[in-house]
């Protein structure tokens, strides 16, 4: 099974480094790896010259793109569709160990599901901060994925489509939203972490009262929007989950 791991990268070549290097240390031999750089400064340049001549040590490709882009769903759609792998998804912190992605092909491969997702930890440097951990679920009862860590085959984007650049926060919640809702995508599910993301990685949703509130709203407006009924009920279901997952820190 190729797996296609996705990097935005916009004007911070240190990150994009780090998370190369955890991309191309694991296991999983059919890698594609893609970059999609939105800021073309010169030290990106220099940083992605090196990831190509540590790509040339292992299996798998290599592909980028730089040039302006629309912000961070609109980087990502792109690197979808420059993706040719079966299983499909981001990366742009590290994963928690090599085996993320041998093991996710695998359980997809034996279990014949529609992709996969696991367990999340925000670390800030080495110090634990918080934990993502729903397992399987539905999405009328509050249930998310952790967004980092969903890789699905590639079939579920041709069929589904790609992230809306309408919404600046929830946009991810609102594409699996519109997967998940029904009862057609089925995803496997690893109880251990895959990813450690960078505490703040997420402020954009919730960094303040303000963008907490903005992403309240795209959250009900995404789900209204696939016709899920009940919108703002759930909304506020899935916030007591996630704060239930500092109460279980």
């Amino acid at each position: 099974m190729k797996i296609s791991v996705i990097t935005m990268t916009y004007h911070n070549s240190g990150q994009l480094l780090k998370t190369a290097a955890s991309v191309l240390s694991q296991t999983h031999e059919d890698l594609e790896y893609i970059v999609v750089d939105g800021g073309c400064d010169e030290d990106t340049r220099r940083a992605i010259q090196k990831i190509q001549k540590k790509m040339k040590q292992r299996s798998g490709s290599f592909a980028y793109v730089s040039e302006p882009d629309r912000g961070l769903y609109d980087a990502l759609n792109k690197g979808i569709g420059m993706a040719g792998g079966d299983l499909i998804g981001l990366m742009c912190d590290r994963f928690a160990d090599d085996r993320v992605l041998e093991d996710m092909a695998q359980i997809v491969e034996a279990e014949q599901t529609d992709g996969v997702h696991g367990d999340l930890d925000y670390v800030d440097g080495r110090r634990f901060v918080r934990r993502w951990r729903m397992g399987q679920g539905r999405i009328s009862q509050g249930w998310m994925p952790a967004h980092p860590t969903l890789y699905l085959k590639k079939e579920i984007y041709d069929t589904y489509g790609l992230y809306r650049r309408d919404m600046k926060i929830a946009a991810d919640y609102e594409f699996m939203v519109r997967i998940l809702s029904g009862d057609s995508v089925r995803l496997s599910y690893l109880p251990r972490v895959l990813v450690y993301m960078d505490h703040g990685g997420d402020s954009a949703s919730t960094g303040s009262l303000k963008s907490y509130r903005d992403s309240f709203r795209e959250a009900v407006r995404a789900l209204a929007d696939n016709g899920v009924r009940h919108p703002t009920l759930i909304t506020l279901r899935r916030t007591v989950r996630v704060l239930l997952q500092f109460v279980r820190r």
